[in-house]
């Protein structure tokens, strides 16, 4: 496929499930200029795609439109396949199964040439260095965090000091070879991160409330908040 016909599939399928959409935010993801855009959703109209707007107002794909099944670029692939084995190696159990069977009926649906960009890859996440226990903690409290349940932990923080903490997960960071949990800590009575690492002898236990001020929401506010110590 030429890398006209992949722009136009990904216009479609960018303007599938969305409100409108305007021409410089499309121009902006696939790196053209406005007027590219312009002429290339003048096209596919011209085409019979179901594209409804107008320049300067923004674009929708139909809700009556049928799109032929899912493909991929050369790059999407790619950057599949690496989050794939970044997932098989830094995730849990679950992220990782999950992450080996998506990019296998990915594969499976792929004609050969683009099957061949995955089976090339060069781009590797050695997981023979890490810990067999951490990725169950990953696990855990990725469980925990996806059901609203109280998680109780040791942690020994960067000092050294150990503490017993009861926390409400509300999500999970990936930040290169290393995860952290935001969450709600009852002891502290405000929110922290915790480097899941550094947590022993995990429990998942009762769900929490739903709480006004607790909530991922608002941890997400406080995210560029001053720092302060665990």
């Amino acid at each position: 496929m030429s890398r006209r016909a992949d722009r136009l599939f990904q216009i479609a399928e960018l303007l599938r499930g969305r409100r409108l959409t305007t021409a410089q935010q499309l121009a902006e993801w696939l790196a053209v200029s406005p007027r590219t855009v312009y002429r290339d959703v003048r096209d596919l109209q011209l085409s019979g795609v179901p594209i409804e707007g107008e320049a300067g107002i923004g674009y929708r794909l139909a809700r009556t439109a049928s799109l032929p099944p899912l493909t991929f670029t050369a790059d999407e692939l790619t950057a599949l396949a690496v989050g794939a084995r970044m997932a098989e190696s830094w995730g849990g159990t679950a992220l990782a199964g999950g992450a080996r069977g998506a990019l296998a009926k990915i594969a499976a649906a792929m004609p050969s040439d683009k099957r061949a960009v995955i089976e090339r890859l060069a781009v590797f996440a050695p997981s023979f260095h890490i810990d067999r226990a951490f990725p169950e903690k990953v696990d855990a409290l990725h469980r925990a965090v996806d059901t609203r349940l109280v998680v109780r932990f040791g942690y020994c923080d960067r000092l050294g000091a150990l503490t017993e903490r009861r926390v409400w997960p509300l999500g999970l960071a990936y930040w290169g070879a290393r995860w952290t949990v935001g969450a709600w800590c009852e002891l502290r009575d405000d929110f922290r991160n915790f480097d899941i690492a550094r947590m022993e002898r995990i429990e998942v236990l009762e769900p929490f409330p739903d709480v006004s001020g607790r909530r991922l929401a608002d941890y997400l506010r406080r995210v560029n908040a001053p720092s302060r110590s665990t």
